[in-house]
């Protein structure tokens, strides 16, 4: 039961459901992901951590980057994935992200 009340409460912030919405097209950096939501890099990585720990994302370190992707978790998990990125739309966040890779000063 502790695992589904982390889940649904990862899932009760709209941004952790934008931050969803762009992992959605594969591993971003966190530099990405705040310059797409226009946050701060503490406050992203706050929601990143909720997400992991619902077991929602996972990560990869390389070097001193951090790149996040949602997780490959049990079969209910990525139902609710999937119809979260099915149904929430971000076209200002994936915008953001775009001119945020062009310029990608994290690279």
């Amino acid at each position: 039961m502790d695992k589904m009340v982390k889940l649904f409460s990862a899932l009760s912030d709209e941004t952790r459901l934008r931050i969803i919405k762009l992992l959605e097209a594969g591993q971003r950096c966190v530099c990405d992901i705040t310059a797409a939501l226009d946050m701060s890099q503490p406050k992203v990585s706050f929601h990143l951590s909720i997400l992991k720990e619902a077991g929602l994302v996972s990560d990869t370190k390389d070097g001193k980057w951090v790149y996040y992707r949602l997780a490959e978790g049990d079969l209910f998990s990525r139902f609710l994935l999937v119809s979260i990125c099915e149904k929430y739309s971000n076209g200002d966040d994936i915008s953001r992200l775009g001119n945020s890779c062009e310029m990608r000063a994290c690279k």
